[in-house]
């Protein structure tokens, strides 16, 4: 009977293991602004208010984010290891607006994209 438990167990384990692996990296498409992180959160900011300013805490050391009109937050993620950061990637886009597309990670209410394409918004 402990066998049978045990078996019950693991399949059951490896059944939610395989789900939690289905829903990771989930395609996705996000629209938004280029900002440092320092801002997208203290400031309470629709928009950056500059691109100067998004270059300067870029350059600080401040890691780019993207920041939709309802308030999400895309960090923007390496899925190499050892990781890199991204900023080099979206430095050309600070203070504008994106469009990027990507695999969306989640965690603990927090958004992660591997970004595959990324290009300034039309307006």
């Amino acid at each position: 009977m402990t066998t049978n438990f045990l078996r019950i167990a693991s399949l059951t384990a490896l059944g939610a293991a395989a789900v939690l692996a289905a829903d990771a990296g989930k395609s996705v498409t996000v629209n938004g602004w280029v900002l440092d992180a320092a801002c997208a959160f203290t400031k309470g900011l629709s928009k950056p208010i500059s691109r100067d300013c998004a270059l300067a805490c870029a350059k600080a050391g401040s890691p780019l984010v993207i920041l939709q009109t309802d308030g999400s937050i895309y960090w923007p993620i390496a899925d190499t290891m050892p990781a890199a950061s991204q900023n080099s990637r979206l430095t050309p886009f600070a203070g504008k607006q994106v469009t990027a597309s990507g695999k969306l990670y989640t965690r603990g209410g927090s958004n992660a994209l591997v970004i595959e394409t990324i290009q300034e918004a039309a307006h």
